[in-house]
């Protein structure tokens, strides 16, 4: 290398060591430390650890409430996933064409991504109420909506379709303005109608853009807290049948403080999620139209 190639070597690393830094200190050394410490009994404030082996993964594994928590966070994630999914895909498609008002539409499905969590929840807590609630008294019922076990989980998972339709929404119509609209002229020449032009252009050309949806909300899914950390109290008797696998270790890790416990159980969690995206991957590459 020139004297001038080395300086623009160091120029380089000079302005990415921030980055790299922030990624070693932020990312990778607590994930380190937390396969560390699901093998020990942590002690206050994370000292005084006592290596344990695989002692904490044995209890989790023998516990009911982990397999039932893990339950939970699948079922809300069948009911995130493909309707969230769905629903964006639909109105991206309606948004995306040239159409009066779209840009406040588009702005209305969106504003959901842009609100608190704190205040989502406040207001969905108010329509699930089941003495005051918007949607009983509009229906003229008194349903458990929150605190029924059979059906708590479908509410929670219909919140969390509404919270994040507008980010799947804009990019779907992202993917969809990258289609040529050549495609879709040689359809409407040799006949094929819109629904024809959906299923046989629009689905296959938006392939890559739906993968990378499912992949980044299946992981978001699993890995739900927030909402029901402010939706259901502690002593909403539908809580065990809602609760997901991170709620369970904030649980263990800052209501009881075994932080060892909560390590384990989200290392576990991370093993569960690297397995389903290798599958993921390998199904993209089956079933993903590049053009």
């Amino acid at each position: 290398m020139t004297k001038a190639q080395k300086d623009e070597a160091k120029w380089a690393y000079l302005f990415v060591a921030p980055t790299i830094i922030g990624l070693i200190i932020l990312n990778f050394y607590p994930i380190f430390n937390t396969i560390y410490q699901s093998f020990c009994k942590t002690g206050d404030f994370g000292r005084g650890n006592t290596f344990i082996g695989l002692g904490n993964y044995t209890k989790l594994l023998s516990d009911s409430t982990i397999w039932q928590a893990f339950w939970n966070t699948i079922k809300y994630a069948i009911i995130e996933v493909p309707f969230g999914v769905a629903i964006a895909l639909v109105l991206a498609v309606f948004l995306n064409k040239k159409l009066k008002g779209t840009s406040v539409y588009r702005t209305i499905f969106f504003l959901p991504m842009v609100c608190a969590p704190a205040a989502v929840a406040m207001v969905w807590k108010w329509l699930y109420n089941t003495q005051f609630g918007l949607i009983n008294n509009i229906l003229h019922t008194k349903i458990e909506w929150i605190s029924n076990p059979n059906i708590a989980w479908i509410s929670i998972g219909i919140i969390g379709v509404w919270s994040i339709i507008g980010y799947n929404m804009v990019l779907f119509i992202s993917g969809l303005q990258e289609i040529p609209g050549d495609y879709y002229e040689a359809a409407m020449i040799d006949g094929a109608t819109g629904i024809k032009q959906f299923f046989h252009i629009t689905i296959p050309l938006l392939s890559p853009t739906t993968f990378f949806i499912v992949q980044t909300r299946v992981i978001g899914a699993l890995t739900v807290f927030d909402l029901m950390f402010m939706v259901m109290d502690k002593t909403n008797k539908a809580l065990n049948k809602v609760q997901s696998v991170v709620y369970l270790f904030y649980q263990y890790s800052f209501t009881n403080g075994d932080k060892g416990t909560g390590a384990a159980l989200v290392v576990i969690l991370l093993i569960f999620i690297m397995i389903l995206t290798v599958i993921l991957q390998k199904a993209e590459k089956k079933f993903v139209y590049h053009n």
